[in-house]
């Protein structure tokens, strides 16, 4: 089966671009937060807004990998009602 026939609903490409502000900014408040304990261990902080270009860049894989696993849970309850019918 190719991939559009074996799953219904959206796509994993369409998950990771409807998700990805929402895994942009966690990833860049992880930043940032990180950024505040770096000088403890004698690092640099990080300003709000290197935060936000880490987030924007590391966000895609971040979000492309929850959307895999969004899609896969999806997956699983469309298998486990189909059992059900």
């Amino acid at each position: 089966m190719t991939q559009s026939q074996d799953q219904s609903g959206w796509s994993v490409r369409k998950l990771a671009v409807v998700l990805y502000p929402l895994g942009a900014g966690a990833v860049a408040i992880n930043l940032f937060m990180a950024g505040l304990f770096a000088p403890m261990i004698g690092l640099p902080t990080i300003t709000p807004g290197w935060s936000l270009v880490g987030g924007a860049v590391l966000g895609v894989p971040a979000t492309w990998a929850f959307a895999r696993h969004i899609r896969s849970l999806m997956d699983r309850a469309d298998a486990g009602s189909a059992t059900e019918r």
